[in-house]
């Protein structure tokens, strides 16, 4: 399944000038100044930076989950900045979410929880659970389809998550720490698994990490630093 394909030649992120203020009046602070970045399909970016910098406060505007107010950004050619409520939504519907938490529905079946997505697209249910099911083969979770999250080990239910993220082919994937409670053999496991799929389906990735020892899977890797960019 694919959703509003674009063009290889567009980015499929485009940020220019991008600025983030919190608060108001005397208590208003620049959170992020001057962003500008392109993330080209089935380039994987790494973000660095230490806490605070301003790294997940990027990433909820580019999720559409937090209101562009100054400078733009655009995700597969649309504009975020003043995006009504219903284009943000359709917008969001072509972004995977990986979380460090996994964010697993305790009360849903693995397969479950990757056919969820497919709820926004009205997709007949045989489909959904057909293409859920496929992509639970793919992480290598095929006979964990039944399980619920509270039967699978940590990097299984992570499994899962990035499942739930790629099952509808998005065109972006923003991963936040995705393997911070990972030992270091399962992390790579769960990094080299993401890295095939997101090449596989052409989307790009941008993932925030402190892992030292996933860097060498990122075709570029850029830090941020008091609400700025370093290198790009």
């Amino acid at each position: 399944m694919q959703v509003d394909k674009v063009t290889l030649q567009e980015p499929i992120l485009r940020i220019e000038n991008l600025n983030l203020f919190l608060g108001r009046r005397s208590l208003r602070r620049q959170i992020l100044f001057d962003i500008n970045l392109e993330l080209q399909p089935g380039e994987i970016v790494i973000m660095t930076g230490p806490s605070g910098a301003g790294k997940t406060s990027l990433l909820t505007l580019i999720g559409g989950l937090r209101t562009v107010r100054e400078g733009s950004l655009q995700l597969m050619g649309q504009e975020l900045a003043g995006a009504s409520s219903q284009k943000l939504v359709k917008i969001r519907r072509q972004i995977g979410y990986i979380f460090q938490g996994h964010n697993l529905l305790p009360f849903l079946t693995a397969r479950q929880n990757v056919q969820m997505p497919f709820e926004l697209y009205r997709i007949p249910s045989r489909l959904a659970r057909k293409e859920a099911e496929a992509m639970l083969q793919a992480v290598k979770l095929g006979d964990r389809m039944n399980y619920y999250p509270q039967q699978l080990s940590i990097g299984q239910k992570q499994r899962v998550a990035i499942a739930r993220a790629l099952v509808t082919q998005p065109r972006l994937i923003l991963a936040d720490e995705p393997t911070a409670s990972l030992d270091s053999k399962t992390g790579r496991d769960v990094i080299e698994l993401m890295q095939r799929l997101a090449k596989d389906q052409g989307s790009a990735v941008l993932m925030v990490t402190h892992d030292n020892r996933i860097l060498d899977i990122a075709d570029r890797i850029i830090s941020m630093e008091d609400g700025r960019l370093l290198t790009q």
